[in-house]
C-alpha cells in the first residue's frame, strides 16, 4: 500500500512537472537575444526622445536669438530709394528690428560712422584713401548712373563729356552754343560733401573748377529746380530721375540699368555702405548689412532703379 502511495505521489509530481512545462510552452521565457532587442529598442526610443528635446531646444534658442534692436544709418540722399525698399523688406523679415535712415550727404555719413554715432554710413561714391586710412571700410552694394538732366523743354538731348565739363567750368554759358535755344544756362548741382557731386566732378574732370549758379542739399531739390527752369542743367542719381526732367545722352549713350551694367554709360559710381575698422556691429546691424549684400537683395536693388554689383 505504501509503495502504491509513493508511486502515486511520484506520478503526480511528474504530471505536475509536465503541466508546468506546458505552461512555459504557451508563454516562452525571454531569451538573452530578446532581452537585448528590448534593451536596444528602449535605447533607440530614448535617443529619439532626446533628439526631439534637442530640436525643441534649438527652435526655442533660435527664437530667442532672433534679430532685435535698432540699426542707425546716415549719409547719401541718392541712396534714399534703395534704402527705403531695403528697410521695408528687412523689417518685414525681422519684425523686432528697426532701421533708421538719415539723408545728410555722403561726407556726413562717413564722418558719422567714423565718429561711431551711427552703425552704418552711406556714400554714393568710392571712399577716398584718406577716409580708408582713418578706418572707413567700403562695402559696395550697388552701381548707379549719374544722370545729367535738363528741362523737358530743352531741345539739346545729347552732350559729350567735354561739353558737360565746359558748361560746369563756365566756358559755355548759353544753350545756343550747343545747338539749343538762345538762353543762358543755369548751372545747378549738389552742395560740397555730396557723394553725387564728388562722383560727378571726378568723372567729368572738373573737381574744384565748377561755376555753380546754385547748389542744393538734396537730389530732390536739384530735380525740382531743373524741372521749373527751362535753362537749367543739373545732375542726379539715375534712380531719382522722373518725368519732370529729361536725362540727356552722354557721348551718344542714354543712361539706363543696362548701359550702367555693361559700362557703356561712363557717368556711373558705386553705392557704398561704410563701417569702421575694428568696431564690431550689433547682430541687427550686421544682419542688415549682410542682407543688403546678399543675392536675395539683388531683386530689390533693381526695383530701386540701380544695378547689383
Amino acid at each position: 500500500m505504501k509503495k502504491f502511495v509513493c508511486l502515486a505521489l511520484s506520478l503526480m509530481t511528474v504530471l505536475a512537472m509536465f503541466t508546468g512545462c506546458g505552461s512555459k510552452t504557451d508563454t516562452p521565457a525571454a531569451t538573452t537575444e530578446d532581452t537585448a532587442n528590448q534593451d536596444t529598442a528602449s535605447q533607440d526610443t530614448a535617443a529619439e526622445d532626446a533628439a526631439a528635446e534637442d530640436n525643441a531646444a534649438e527652435e526655442t534658442n533660435g527664437t530667442a536669438e532672433a534679430l532685435a534692436g535698432t540699426v542707425n544709418t546716415d549719409g547719401s540722399t541718392s541712396m534714399n530709394e534703395m534704402m527705403l525698399i531695403m528697410m521695408e523688406v528687412f523689417e518685414e523679415l525681422n519684425p523686432d528690428v528697426t532701421v533708421n535712415y538719415s539723408g545728410t550727404g555722403s561726407g556726413a555719413g562717413i564722418e558719422a560712422v567714423l565718429n561711431e554715432t551711427v552703425d552704418i554710413g552711406l556714400a554714393s561714391r568710392a571712399l577716398k584713401d584718406e577716409e580708408k586710412t582713418n578706418g572707413a571700410v567700403e562695402h559696395i552694394v550697388a552701381l548707379d548712373g549719374v544722370a545729367v538732366v535738363v528741362n523737358p523743354a530743352n531741345t539739346v538731348t545729347d552732350l559729350t563729356v567735354d561739353q558737360i565739363a565746359q558748361i560746369y567750368k563756365g566756358e559755355v554759358t548759353n544753350w545756343s552754343e550747343l545747338g539749343g535755344a538762345d538762353q543762358e544756362i543755369a548751372v545747378l548741382g549738389r552742395e560740397d560733401g555730396s557723394g553725387t557731386r564728388s562722383a560727378f566732378e571726378e568723372i567729368v574732370g572738373v573737381e574744384g573748377e565748377c561755376k555753380y549758379t546754385n547748389e542744393y542739399s538734396s537730389t530732390g531739390d536739384v530735380i525740382g529746380q531743373v524741372a521749373s527752369n527751362p535753362g537749367a542743367i543739373g545732375y542726379a542719381s539715375l534712380s531719382a530721375v522722373d518725368e519732370t526732367v529729361a536725362a540727356v545722352k552722354v557721348d551718344g549713350v542714354a543712361p539706363s540699368e543696362e548701359t550702367v551694367k555693361d559700362g557703356s554709360y561712363t557717368l556711373q559710381r558705386p553705392f557704398v555702405m561704410v563701417t569702421k575698422d575694428g568696431v564690431e556691429l550689433s547682430a541687427a546691424a550686421q544682419g542688415f548689412l549682410d542682407f543688403v549684400m546678399s543675392d536675395e537683395a539683388a531683386q530689390y536693388i533693381t526695383m530701386a532703379g540701380v544695378v547689383a554689383p
